[in-house]
């Protein structure tokens, strides 16, 4: 019980159905924010979403050139608008790749950010960026990225398609597995993500029941922002080195490769440690941690092979070196070319990865 642990400095607001009075309040009053020349930022796809969360808000300046993965030139050309606009917040609503967009912009301004997510993706609760140039993706942590505030409202996701809340809440659920073995995580960052672990298998099934319910998306959300938080402490394991690597490369969709390579990563890792095994186990309510994550994606008709979204066969041998290079030497099960490249292909052919 020996360790230090860091809680990110952040308000976070559970406001079901009231997102543009929230996110108006936590503008022009929390956190000393009072802005009054706001920067929105929304893909053209969030444009009609986007009007009602703003719809009280001073907006200087309208932003939807949202890229996945944030290219440097996207970011550069985001960070131009606003110094032209002398905005002094941004407000992001959108999902991973919107608010990967508003980090960009605060990484060099400092410009604080409130974030009204409409995904599972789990940034906003980050002090991590990234950025892509080329085919590499660079990710980092610095405290000026942090939103300043988060505003969650389920109703904001029911329209959101089953198939993405799927892949998005795998890609929550991938922030909690990571947590236990990560290389800062601590006994806090799991019990975190363990109740992460929980609020996600409860959400998604009944999302996936019930499409435009509240209650599955609300506990949903719960899950991953705890997922977050969990994941911000306590590091990028060996599931995320991977995702950043292969994504940047193939410019594959951020949250189906990582529903994709969650279960062989867990099955790759949870045989090195049986005490963190046996406690993703028991936050699934299932003997082994792999038997309940297999159950909760055969619930879900998860995203299975890695092919099915533009990689490559070739690919598996090009990435293999960059991934050695990216992954923790402390990760629980020694990562070697041989293992690694089995890994990749299971991935990408979509095998059982037990």
């Amino acid at each position: 019980m020996q360790f230090v642990h860091e809680t990110l400095p952040q308000r976070v607001v559970f406001a079901p159905g009231a997102a543009p009075t929230a996110v108006a309040a936590e503008v022009a009053e929390v956190a000393e924010l009072k802005a009054t020349n706001v920067m929105l930022i929304a893909a053209p796809t969030e444009a009609a979403l986007a009007d009602r969360v703003a719809a009280d808000l001073p907006v200087a300046v309208r932003h939807d050139e949202v890229v996945m993965h944030v290219p440097v030139e996207t970011a550069e050309r985001a960070r131009k608008a606003a110094a032209e606009a002398a905005v002094d917040a941004l407000v992001c609503v959108g999902g991973g790749s919107t608010t990967g967009l508003a980090k960009a912009v605060a990484l060099t301004t400092g410009l604080p950010i409130v974030a009204v997510p409409t995904t599972y993706a789990g940034s906003e609760a980050t002090n991590v960026w990234g950025l892509t140039d080329g085919e590499v993706k660079t990710t980092g942590v610095d405290p000026r990225v942090l939103p300043r505030s988060i505003v969650y409202d389920a109703s904001l996701l029911s329209s959101l398609p089953v198939e993405m809340s799927v892949a998005s809440g795998l890609n929550a659920l991938a922030h909690c597995v990571d947590s236990m073995w990560a290389p800062h995580a601590d006994p806090i960052d799991r019990a975190l993500a363990g109740e992460g672990i929980r609020g996600l298998a409860r959400g998604l099934p009944a999302v996936a029941a019930d499409p435009t319910g509240l209650d599955g998306r609300q506990q949903t959300l719960y899950g991953a922002y705890l997922a977050a938080v969990a994941f911000a402490s306590a590091g990028s394991g060996m599931h995320h080195k991977i995702c950043h690597v292969l994504g940047g490369m193939f410019n594959l969709p951020h949250a189906q490769t990582h529903a994709v390579v969650l279960p062989h990563v867990l099955a790759f890792n949870a045989p090195a440690v049986s005490e963190t095994e046996r406690r993703v186990a028991e936050a699934f309510g299932s003997p082994t941690a792999l038997a309940g994550l297999a159950a909760l994606r055969a619930t879900l008709n998860a995203p299975r092979a890695l092919r099915d979204y533009g990689m490559p066969e070739e690919g598996i041998a090009r990435a293999v070196a960059p991934v050695l290079a990216a992954i923790p030497a402390d990760n629980p099960t020694p990562v070697t070319e041989e293992n690694l490249t089995a890994l990749l292909r299971a991935a990408w052919e979509g095998s059982d990865p037990a």
